[in-house]
């Protein structure tokens, strides 16, 4: 019989429900200003955090507080859950720097907020005011992150040694973000660039930051916080590797995405800087970043970059990334199902198909 704390699904239905808690009553808040103009905004919200998700950065932190030896705690699972806010606001706003038309299958937010000013026959440009909305809803989501963590029930000697990790997390996602934006600018194709912004934009937020999270709910020793963090980066990085296979490889049905998305929007991922220095010299990287660019021009590209051996190089360091972050846990003082939990985690991670 599985042990209970070992059923993601029923930790994922929790975090559900905490957000759900959570979001009800910031509804009733937007409802008190104004019912009719807000409502939408509530709307777009729970729709993003609550109805989609893997929850892996809430399973990351709970295990990370469990791992030292932390007890099951309702409070803890709606301080963890807090986290899903940061990866909204994160979804929200780069989705509007990559123009992207979906999320998990259904319109960004940007572009739900330009199709309500059009049916609703408002003045001016339904895009711009898309764009505007979404900004400030991505914005609304991390404020919204802050209360849900102060609001969870953690004592305030907790909630005094996870404020420093949740605000250095906050702080390299964006940094990552930017960092991510600047490089597409600049057109700089390394294999390092893409390698750092990956580590901030996406692998430090992911995995290693929640559970330095966990860890600090539950006053790890400082031999256990080391662990994680040559447990989480490593692991963040091929987690993000992953996500840029599927950005061009991916099936648009499962991944919610349109195929060869990453193409379209010119990101220099790790997998895209790859090809380009082992096969830079073709003429299908002119289509890199053509937004208007079609299946035949994704299937070149793509062509590409499994003949420049990157698809196969990217796979080789995920795995050699995998292995280094389950190696960290050898001899690690943490409890014997969150080491359980964690590995399963990391397969999870690495092996998704969304």
């Amino acid at each position: 019989m599985t042990h209970p704390f070992l059923d993601r699904a029923e930790l994922r239905t929790r975090v559900r429900q905490a957000l759900d808690d959570f979001l009800r009553q910031r509804r009733s808040r937007l409802a008190e200003i104004e019912l009719e103009a807000l409502a939408p905004v509530a709307d777009a919200i729970e729709a993003l955090v609550v109805q989609g998700g893997k929850r892996l950065r809430p399973a990351f932190a709970y295990w990370g507080y469990r791992g030292a030896g932390g007890a099951d705690d309702d409070a803890v699972v709606a301080a963890v859950a807090a986290l899903e806010l940061v990866q909204a606001s994160a979804l929200i706003h780069d989705d509007v720097m990559d123009g992207s038309e979906t999320r998990r299958g259904e319109p960004a937010v940007h572009r739900r907020f330009a199709t309500l000013h059009t049916r609703a026959g408002w003045r001016g440009d339904p895009d711009g005011f898309g764009t505007a909305a979404a900004i400030l809803l991505g914005d609304l989501c991390l404020v919204w992150s802050d209360e849900m963590l102060h609001s969870s029930g953690l004592g305030a000697d907790t909630l005094a040694r996870a404020r420093p990790v949740f605000d250095e997390m906050r702080t390299e996602v964006t940094i990552g973000q930017y960092l991510d934006v600047q490089t597409q600018a600049t057109g700089d194709t390394s294999t390092a660039r893409a390698s750092l912004v990956a580590r901030f934009k996406s692998a430090k937020y992911t995995i290693e930051r929640p559970l330095l999270l966990g860890a600090a709910i539950a006053g790890a020793p400082e031999e256990l916080n080391k662990a994680y963090e040559g447990y989480g980066l490593p692991l963040g990085e091929a987690f993000q590797l992953r996500d840029d296979v599927l950005g061009v490889f991916g099936d648009p049905v499962v991944t919610g995405k349109p195929a060869g998305d990453d193409l379209r929007e010119g990101k220099r991922t790790y997998l895209v800087a790859a090809a380009m220095e082992d096969g830079g010299a073709d003429d299908a990287w002119k289509l890199l970043g053509d937004p208007e660019l079609d299946a035949a021009g994704v299937a070149r590209l793509r062509g590409v970059i499994v003949g420049s051996g990157a698809l196969d190089r990217t796979e080789r360091r995920i795995a050699d990334l995998t292995a280094e972050a389950l190696g960290a846990l050898d001899g690690a003082h943490l409890t014997a199902e969150a080491r359980e939990v964690l590995t399963g985690l990391a397969q999870a991670a690495t092996q998704r198909t969304v």
